[in-house]
């Protein structure tokens, strides 16, 4: 390898991954948009942790948990960690009829996540205004039908709604969309890995 080659990898590391939670989460957020992802909810026997589905389908938790993953945060061992202690104050049995966790499928349900951004004291207010809405967060709606959905607030901004763009996969794969407030939000979280605190203190 050259010597031009190891710099240019270090500056995009440094650019790509490091600056900030925001910068590198809004980055790995926005970097799922280039990958093509058949929409398929079927449940998969997985690894644990650092688990995954295979990595051309996935659902809109994949959206999320894929792009924690890349910045050094496995939300499926997080997750199935919490339960595993606080199983009751999931909605894994109200929900689903389970009595015990499934770390291959837990941390691939929204209310299962919307649960542990909130044990995690991650919840912001909800509201209409596009501002409280930063890069990095997380929004969870309920779409027509019930079904729950998240996704990931971006430092994109639309010019038509000046309203900030989400990354999301709501059917046709990730994608970098206008749709903040086209659903019911259910949900607003900013859940920032200890790793980026530590480095702030």
């Amino acid at each position: 390898m050259t010597k031009f080659l190891i710099i240019a990898i270090l500056l995009i590391a440094h650019h790509s991954f490091g600056a900030s939670f925001e910068q590198d989460l809004v980055a790995a957020a926005i970097d799922r948009t280039r990958h093509e992802v058949t929409y398929n909810g079927a449940y998969f026997k997985i690894d644990y942790p650092n688990g995954d589905v295979p990595e051309n389908i996935g659902v809109c938790t994949d959206v999320v948990i894929r792009s924690y993953r890349a910045i050094g945060t496995d939300l499926q061992e997080l997750v199935h960690e919490d339960m595993a202690k606080h199983f009751s104050a999931y909605p894994s049995h109200r929900i689903w009829g389970l009595s015990h966790t499934d770390k291959n499928i837990d941390h691939r349900r929204v209310p299962n996540l919307q649960t542990f951004f909130a044990r995690q004291g991650a919840s912001l207010p909800i509201g209409q205004n596009a501002q409280d809405y930063l890069p990095g967060d997380l929004v969870t709606w309920m779409l027509p039908g019930n079904l729950p959905h998240i996704g990931i607030v971006t430092d994109k901004v639309s010019q038509s709604s000046k309203t900030p763009l989400i990354v999301h996969n709501i059917g046709a794969g990730p994608r970098l969309e206008d749709m903040l407030f086209s659903f019911n939000i259910t949900g607003h979280y900013r859940f920032v890995p200890q790793k980026y605190n530590d480095l702030n203190q």
